[in-house]
């Protein structure tokens, strides 16, 4: 719910992660990563415009990937297995990472891998498993998340790809809408 008291759909959420992979992709083809993309840290204004923000772990990469101190803190719920575990993030890093902010979107702001402790979940995340479709998520949007989750960070989109795939799907959801 809005702070107008406006009950937010599924097709907002929708817009909203599309607004949000066009600014990762911003982000992208600039080779910067982000390294805490959450719902805490993107910000909506009016008409539920959102910014990404909070770069206070960002980086620019070189050579595509930036591999952190062993003693960086990271939040390891939204966190990549290879960045969590060897510390080396990059874009691909950020997508998983937006999959989890999908997640709590769609979930309606459901802690990812609640009841559980860091080290259960990356256990968790070693043995295959992936956070299950959110109650009321359409299947092409837990689709998405589980394209952004791929074990092979190669496997996984691009910011370009995910906010030309969720832009689509808001489209179709949005003209369906005001047919006459």
């Amino acid at each position: 719910i809005t702070a107008e008291g406006q009950v937010l759909t599924s097709a907002h959420l929708i817009y909203m992660g599309s607004q949000i992979a066009e600014g990762m992709a911003y982000l992208e083809d600039r080779n910067i990563v982000h390294r805490d993309l959450a719902a805490r840290n993107i910000l909506v204004g009016d008409d539920l415009v959102c910014k990404v923000a909070d770069f206070g772990l960002a980086r620019i990469i070189k050579d595509s990937v930036y591999t952190a101190s062993r003693n960086t803190k990271i939040p390891v719920r939204w966190t990549a297995p290879e960045a969590a575990i060897y510390q080396r993030f990059s874009v691909k890093s950020d997508v998983w990472s937006f999959g989890v902010l999908l997640y709590e979107m769609m979930s309606r702001g459901k802690m990812p891998y609640e009841g559980t402790d860091n080290k259960e979940v990356l256990d968790l995340l070693s043995s295959g498993f992936r956070l299950p479709c959110p109650t009321r998520c359409p299947q092409n949007i837990y689709r998405i998340m589980m394209d952004c989750w791929a074990a092979e960070p190669s496997k996984r989109p691009s910011f370009h790809a995910l906010h030309s795939q969720l832009d689509s799907i808001y489209a179709r959801i949005y003209f369906k809408t005001i047919e006459v």
